[in-house]
């Protein structure tokens, strides 16, 4: 039995084919395979059932894969050891980050990162909510930036900082000469939000103590904040609620149409996910220490 055994096991698992799982092993399928049947059969045990599509392991192989899991985390914690003793920030960190940070912080974040740690090769993909967590369960992701309150517990989360709520109006809304509004002052019926699935909508809906099937004037799916806002902007007497960290892409003629947001827990929390059997902290730490940087936090 090897760690390069141990490891192509698990990459069937988490990607459900041979050869996908040969593709992201940078290996021939031919090669993989025969190291997992070599396996099964040092170990007298099927561990993946073939004729299923996707690929699942058998019962004997979830328990070899739970053990697998830990095992092939404590021979990478070794060269993690090695590489903190030799203050060395290199390797792969795949990076997941949802569509309500990405379009604010990517382009500070990877120039900065890039330069500071040129050894380290750096994956990005921006990806819904749903899609990091089972990304990250499966180990096609090492770590996501997201917001806090939405990640499960069998992920970790480390906090970053606080991104303060605000509310952007239209130009002729009644609240549109008030510096400051409050939440209960919020007409569900003009809110526009974001569609299903992104986690920013249901934070407002909870902030705004709203139900999902308040009625509105009219709904449509839209992913973009930067479309809300479009949107409100020609739309008469509509509003829509933005995280902080847009604010500073607003420009001059718009920016008297945001407000502050007067009481309560207006914020969201933007935090570093990372699955639990990652064991690259040094990664970790610069990752989140390049974040903070460039967001002043």
């Amino acid at each position: 039995m090897t760690i390069i055994q141990l490891e192509y096991l698990l990459a069937v698992a988490n990607y459900g084919s041979f050869s996908a799982a040969a593709e992201k092993c940078f290996v021939t399928q031919p090669s993989l395979s025969m190291q997992v049947k070599n396996l099964e059969e040092e170990l007298g045990l099927v561990l993946l059932d073939r004729t299923r599509k996707p690929v699942v392991p058998t019962n004997a192989g979830e328990a070899v894969l739970k053990q697998a899991r830990e095992t092939v985390k404590s021979f990478d914690a070794i060269r993690e050891i090695v590489a903190n003793l030799k203050n060395d920030i290199s390797g792969v960190l795949r990076l997941g980050v949802i569509p309500t940070i990405a379009p604010y912080l990517l382009h500070r974040l990877i120039p900065n990162f890039t330069k500071k740690y040129p050894k380290v090769d750096l994956h990005i993909r921006e990806m819904m909510n749903r899609d990091i967590i089972r990304a990250l369960r499966h180990d096609m992701l090492d770590a996501a930036i997201m917001t806090g309150g939405t990640i499960p517990d069998d992920i970790q989360e480390e906090e970053l900082f606080n991104d303060r709520f605000y509310v952007y109006v239209s130009p002729d809304h009644p609240l549109s000469q008030r510096h400051n509004i409050r939440i209960e002052e919020i007409d569900p019926r003009r809110l526009l939000l974001l569609s299903e699935g992104n986690c920013l909508r249901d934070q407002v809906l909870e902030l705004c103590m709203l139900r999902k099937e308040t009625i509105r004037q009219y709904t449509f799916d839209c992913n973009s904040i930067e479309t809300l806002m479009r949107i409100v902007d020609n739309t008469p007497n509509s509003l829509t609620v933005v995280p902080e960290m847009v604010s500073n892409f607003i420009d001059d003629p718009h920016r008297s149409q945001l407000k502050i947001l007067a009481k309560g827990a207006v914020s969201r929390k933007i935090s570093i996910a990372v699955r639990r059997t990652y064991a690259k902290q040094s990664l970790i730490t610069a990752l989140k220490e390049s974040i903070l940087s460039v967001t002043n936090k």
